[in-house]
């Protein structure tokens, strides 16, 4: 694993919803970073979104990012922002740091306020593990339903620095910028309004390309520092060319492991329409297909039902004639021009859809507009653990 140099991580067992597991969680900069922040669309803003981006237009730069899993701290109105800062305060006190300059994130059932005592107790414990943790501890204290740590890291072309990040998400996942939380570090020197267009660009081109079951969280947030502590500055296009392409490695690394962690998922499909009047044209079709409970589930019960992905198609709202569109799963056609193929699909899709990645490939016309995106299949384990999520 590449670590970037100036970062600090710390875990603690704060009991925030069962005991015996890391669920505090906190990343420092060894001095002011710059900071950027992409954040949910969700109007039901959770405390800890509205305080992040609160902090983010105050300040260009930021100290740390403290995360807990169990408590989401959404839809608590006033209350549960005067929680949020109460929490920055504990663990500014405890790390010697302005609670200004601690970016928080939260994630876990809505509705219920902080349990400030268990924060409390939680922070000799997190002072005490400062710089003795790693990001695979900090990766897991932030895990829900997540079966697995999500951490990626690339080098920034051929110099010292690092780019390195970590999220959690496995179900209600469609970010808008899904219970999405994501954290990305570098040691290289950027400045803040280039660091921050860089990222809400990587998670256009990560994050919001993915989707689980269509529902975009209170909570979706994802946070980027930016330290220096490498030495390596971006002064110019081809080093921020260098940085950017590091970001976007580790952000669509991470992206395709939310998908590949689906709560219950067996597939990832990777769905790419083209050929569309435009990139919005192209984006309706893509999500219909990626959202579809039908597809999905086809998907899961490795039918090669055609028939669901041009239905989705139909009523996407894009605009296409019927009669030019192709349909291809795994690099087969199995629809063209309006019609399905003369082959024995069934007996052609059965290995394709024997794999955990299944392409999907849709051209709808000779128009300039394209888009992608991952999708996860829906299966009966999707609807156990949601339906039981509060127990």
């Amino acid at each position: 694993m590449l670590v970037p140099q100036g970062f600090s991580f710390a875990v603690a067992q704060a009991g925030f919803k069962r005991e015996g597991r890391y669920d505090l969680a906190a990343v420092v900069s060894d001095g002011p970073a710059s900071s950027a922040g992409v954040f949910t669309t969700n109007l039901f803003k959770a405390a800890p979104v509205l305080a992040g981006m609160q902090a983010i237009e105050a300040s260009p730069t930021a100290r740390a990012v403290v995360v807990n899993s169990g408590q989401a701290n959404a839809c608590t109105g006033e209350p549960g922002l005067a929680d949020c800062r109460q929490s920055l305060e504990l663990v500014g006190a405890a790390l010697g740091l302005e609670p200004d300059a601690i970016l928080p994130m939260s994630t876990g059932v809505i509705g219920p306020r902080l349990k400030l005592e268990r924060w409390r107790a939680a922070m000799e414990p997190l002072a005490a593990s400062l710089g003795q943790a790693g990001p695979m501890d900090a990766a897991k204290a932030i895990m829900t339903t997540d079966t697995f740590p999500k951490v990626a890291w690339a080098r920034v072309g051929d110099t010292p620095a690092v780019v390195l990040g970590m999220c959690k998400g496995a179900g209600m996942i469609c970010p808008n910028m899904a219970t999405m939380l994501g954290i990305v570090l570098t040691d290289a020197a950027v400045d803040p309004g280039t660091w921050r267009q860089m990222l809400a660009q990587a998670v256009d081109e990560s994050f919001n390309r993915v989707t689980v079951d269509g529902d975009t969280s209170t909570n979706d947030c994802v946070f980027g520092l930016a330290g220096g502590a490498s030495g390596v500055e971006v002064v110019d296009d081809e080093s921020a060319q260098a940085l950017y392409e590091a970001l976007v490695d580790v952000c669509q690394s991470l992206a395709y492991m939310i998908v590949q962690d689906a709560e219950g998922g067996t597939k990832v499909m990777r769905i790419t329409v083209a050929g569309a009047r435009d990139d919005a044209q192209a984006e309706l079709a893509v999500r219909a297909v990626g959202h579809s409970p039908l597809v999905k589930t086809a998907l899961y019960g490795r039918d090669a039902n055609w028939g669901r992905i041009a239905a989705a198609l139909g009523r996407s709202g894009a605009a296409f004639d019927p009669a030019a569109v192709t349909i291809a799963i795994g690099g087969v056609v199995i629809f063209e021009q309006g019609r399905p193929v003369d082959l024995d699909i069934d007996a052609l899709m059965a290995p394709v859809l024997r794999r955990q990645d299944v392409d999907i490939d849709v051209t709808l016309g000779d128009g300039p507009g394209g888009a992608v995106l991952l999708a996860s299949d829906l299966t009966h384990e999707y609807v156990s653990i949601n339906a039981d999520y509060r127990s």
